[in-house]
């Protein structure tokens, strides 16, 4: 059986333990960009937040934790999605929020990270797919004043688009680029029996 990806939680409800994760955090999104995945040691990070390496581990056993984490709790850049019926609003505005997202910098090498990892690391694999199945809740959960969930494959091919312009071709992701990205994607998850407008 597969070791969990945290071994351990702290105690979540503790506020000392909630505030050294988060300088934890702050001082390795700090860090990251500047030292890069395989520079960030735990010796490095617990010399510049002054804890031990001990805690460092009681928080996150392994690399790839840190990184789900980093990812998954990234800055809170104020412009997440609200719920809402319209599917076309809704997908747009997640897609904003997507590039606000990995426009920070340790958010975009630890996503990075843990994707070049998973081929050879089970923790990264482990954590890729987490974040995948986190994310994918998420969005489904923004469309349930809809009445509509859409399918992994229908949720890949509307967040696919904006991260191959971003990681593979180095471009711009702008606004026209997301409402084409989404009119598309609206064409995709239409059902070929129902009548225009209704997803």
């Amino acid at each position: 059986m597969k070791q969990p990806l945290h071994r351990r939680r702290p105690t979540p409800g503790n506020p000392r333990v909630q505030r050294t994760r988060n300088r934890v955090l702050a001082v390795a999104r700090e860090l990251l960009p500047q030292v890069g995945p395989a520079g960030l040691t735990y010796a490095l990070l617990a010399e510049r937040a002054d804890v031990t390496r001990q805690t460092l581990y009681r928080h996150w056993p392994t690399r790839a934790a840190l990184l789900f984490d980093l990812i998954l709790e990234g800055p809170d850049l104020g412009d997440y999605p609200e719920p809402g019926s319209d599917v076309g609003a809704v997908a747009t505005a997640w897609l904003k929020s997507l590039r606000a997202g990995v426009s920070v910098p340790a958010v975009r090498t630890a996503a990075l990270a843990v994707a070049a990892q998973a081929d050879h690391d089970p923790d990264s694999a482990q954590a890729l797919a987490r974040i995948g199945d986190d994310r994918h809740s998420d969005f489904n959960k923004l469309l349930e004043p809809s009445g509509i969930q859409v399918s992994e494959d229908e949720f890949t091919l509307l967040y696919g688009p904006v991260l191959a312009r971003l990681f593979l071709d180095r471009g711009e992701v702008t606004d026209d680029f997301i409402n084409a990205v989404v009119a598309n994607w609206r064409t995709t998850i239409q059902p070929a029996d129902a009548p225009d407008g209704t997803r």
